[in-house]
């Protein structure tokens, strides 16, 4: 059965280009718009694995990961975000995202990165 992924960010370009490197291996793709539109639609289609863009209007993808997963502690969450978040990358990987991809990336990162959270054990 093939993966699922919710791909978040508020850059429509960048929804389509990582909806398009992942959709040509298989993956079912789910898109939001935003933090609050990525909670809501994690509880409606229960994806595999999160894309989490963290810088974003209405909600920033770090409030998001956290209330993914209070909802769900083995949500699978992937972050994105441009050079110079560091800082936003550590905290987001203290609240238990699985690992993260900087922009811009190569289609092979991004495919490696979601293979390789797909297959760790998730972070309790």
């Amino acid at each position: 059965m093939p993966k699922s992924v919710l791909v978040v960010d508020d850059a429509a370009f960048m929804r389509m280009m990582i909806r398009d490197i992942l959709a040509r291996e298989g993956y079912v793709i789910h898109e939001a718009v935003n933090g609050r539109d990525a909670v809501e639609k994690y509880a409606e289609v229960k994806p595999d694995i999160v894309t989490m863009d963290i810088t974003m209007p209405e909600m920033s993808g770090i409030d998001a990961l956290r209330a993914i997963r209070q909802y769900d502690p083995d949500a699978r969450v992937l972050v994105v975000s441009a050079m110079g978040q560091q800082k936003m990358i550590v905290e987001a990987l203290e609240y238990g995202a699985m690992d993260f991809l900087v922009k811009p990336f190569q289609p092979t990162k991004v495919l490696e990165t979601v293979k390789k959270c797909l297959h760790a054990v998730p972070r309790s």
